[in-house]
């Protein structure tokens, strides 16, 4: 049974090991741009969700969901070995980890982007969940070609200080080194990651620092979004796409 579906394509939960297995193919692809699977210990307690071509069924996007009762186990995410999240703790709410989001090389359709928040939507709001989390990603591992991306998201971005994740990765770049920077506005949204501009529409926000992740091969910042912050008019759109509107 599809969560959603949206013009050509579809959204749905993986069912069983095949989807799972046909994620991680994505995933690999995406991430290291050949063959194999990416997986990991995560990958059993997460949910998956699978965005297709509804014309000959061709998997264009996944991304996973961990779910968590509230900050207090925010220590199980994927996101905690990374990050220093002590001051999440406290978080009173519901709340989701999402991770792995790709879209395959070959699909350009922005389409494929909104559908996805649609169904995350959807599934956001059935859960309950009250903050949506997780790792947004830059290609690569040399921070100086997101300077310009870098210093915007010090200068409008980073978290609230009461919920400011703290370093913890033996390699990272801090945001601070870029105080006298002045950003390039267009350049810096142009090396945005797609996910991530999504949610600073919403008012998200992120760490102050990036993540230097080799065995990715990326370059990543924490981003959280309390859903009570999603501008009102942006809320209503993603919830006319959710409800296949």
């Amino acid at each position: 049974m599809p969560v959603l579906a949206k013009g050509r394509y579809r959204v749905r939960l993986a069912d069983g090991p095949a989807d799972i297995a046909a994620a991680q193919a994505l995933r690999h692809l995406c991430f290291h741009g050949r063959a194999g699977l990416d997986c990991d210990e995560f990958d059993q307690i997460c949910q998956h969700i699978l965005v297709e071509d509804g014309r000959d069924g061709a998997l264009v996007c996944v991304f996973r969901l961990l779910a968590l009762p509230n900050g207090g186990a925010i220590g199980s995410s994927y996101s905690a070995q990374y990050y220093n999240l002590s001051a999440l703790a406290h978080y009173a709410g519901p709340m989701a980890e999402m991770g792995r989001f790709c879209i395959h090389p070959a699909y350009k359709d922005p389409d494929i982007l909104r559908v996805a928040w649609g169904a995350l939507t959807g599934i956001v709001d059935q859960q309950g969940v009250e903050m949506l989390f997780g790792c947004a990603s830059f290609h690569g591992t040399e921070a100086e070609q997101y300077h310009d991306a870098f210093a915007m998201l010090r200068a409008r971005h980073v978290a609230p200080k009461r919920w400011l994740p703290k370093v913890k990765a033996p390699r990272v770049f801090c945001f601070s080194r870029l105080s006298q920077y002045l950003p390039d506005a267009k350049q810096a949204m142009r090396r945005m990651p797609p996910l991530l501009r999504t949610y600073l529409l919403m008012g998200g926000w992120v760490s102050d620092h990036a993540v230097v992740d080799g065995q990715m091969n990326t370059l990543h910042v924490f981003t959280g979004l309390e859903i009570a912050a999603i501008p009102p008019a942006r809320a209503r759109l993603l919830r006319a796409v959710a409800a296949g509107a």
